[in-house]
């Protein structure tokens, strides 16, 4: 269990622009618990960049929620290697995924919600599954409608995802937009009917021009950078809607424009949060079932998360990959910790 001397490893921010890789034994599974090895797990280099560089406002939602020490990450997924007494909703060795911290093992409770892996699936497609629900989330707060023309306005790994949702979700046409000319190539390869290698404000221009001057119907704004917000309202149609998907550390600086009031815009925002509750005959579409129809779409080959991943870390080597998520590099899309070595797999 964990390393070969029975401890195990994981990534901790010490402080700003600080990384460590700390060793700790080995947990064992109490009552109702049980313990996962885990294989790999997703870097989110957007949110875990911002809270590592500290990139945020004092008095934002960021700042209440960063102290240091601070344990990164959400997307695990794993093998279960020990079960406690009384543990009967997994069997060892199900291949699982978490919405736990980055670790070579982890111990789970019973209240968790655990999303089981299919067959089909490699664990380097499922360790999407957490962002997955993030785009997921933006999309239903979309409301689409049949034939509907969708922009997405930064092509990170949200904004791919928002991509092929949108395409999933019956676009007519699909604008992908973001300066870097490879991650527009990456989302038009996944769906993308018109790709826009351009800055935002550009290709609002664009947007109107190839659509008769009207604009789209639904405009993602997945970017987290405050002065795209602006431009994104030039890109929506009349009446249509705005969903800022990407948070920001700087929301001050995001700014309406007349467009705002004279077009009659719908404004929404979406968080991960918004997927945190019971499921129940009104609402059935939290975290746990919108991760589980991502999974089915992987199966069916209608969703691709293998092309999203740029770059591949052994965990012992967490420090350089954070280097690299706060030089962001324009040819990062996804970056993967392979923790098979830290386990003695």
């Amino acid at each position: 269990m964990g390393t070969d001397d029975g401890m195990v490893l994981s990534v901790v921010f010490t402080g700003r622009d600080e990384v460590r890789v700390e060793r700790a034994p080995a947990p064992r599974p109490g009552p109702g618990e049980f313990t996962v090895r885990v294989n790999v797990s997703l870097v989110s280099a957007g949110t875990e960049g911002i809270v590592l560089g500290r990139l945020f406002e004092p008095g934002t939602h960021w700042d209440q929620w960063v102290r240091y020490p601070f344990v990164p990450g959400y997307s695990a997924v794993g093998t279960v290697l020990e079960l406690g007494e009384g543990t009967d909703r997994v069997r060892v060795g199900d291949r699982v995924a978490l919405r736990r911290p980055h670790a070579s093992v982890l111990s789970v409770p019973a209240a968790e919600d655990v999303y089981r892996v299919p067959d089909a699936v490699t664990d380097e497609e499922a360790a999407w599954f957490h962002l997955a629900t993030i785009a997921q989330v933006g999309v239903r707060r979309a409301e689409h409608r049949l034939g509907d023309r969708v922009a997405v306005i930064g092509l990170g790994p949200v904004g791919q995802l928002a991509v092929q949702y949108a395409r999933l979700s019956g676009a007519a046409e699909v604008f992908a937009v973001d300066p870097v000319r490879s991650r527009v190539d990456l989302a038009t390869a996944n769906g993308a009917t018109v790709g826009l290698a351009l800055p935002a404000d550009e290709a609002a221009a664009a947007i109107r021009r190839a659509t008769d001057g009207e604009g789209a119907d639904v405009v993602y704004d997945v970017t987290g950078a405050a002065p795209v917000f602006a431009a994104a309202q030039h890109a929506v149609r009349r009446f249509g809607r705005l969903v800022l998907l990407g948070d920001s550390g700087t929301p001050s600086a995001q700014s309406l424009t007349p467009a705002l009031i004279t077009n009659g815009l719908s404004v929404v925002g979406a968080h991960d949060m918004h997927g945190e509750f019971a499921a129940d005959d009104r609402d059935p579409w939290n975290n746990l079932r919108m991760g589980e129809l991502f999974f089915r779409y992987l199966e069916r080959g209608v969703m691709n998360t293998s092309s999203l991943i740029s770059h591949r870390f052994p965990a012992e080597d967490a420090e350089a990959a954070y280097r690299l998520v706060r030089a962001r590099p324009a040819h990062l899309t996804g970056l993967l910790l392979d923790w098979t070595g830290a386990t003695g797999a």
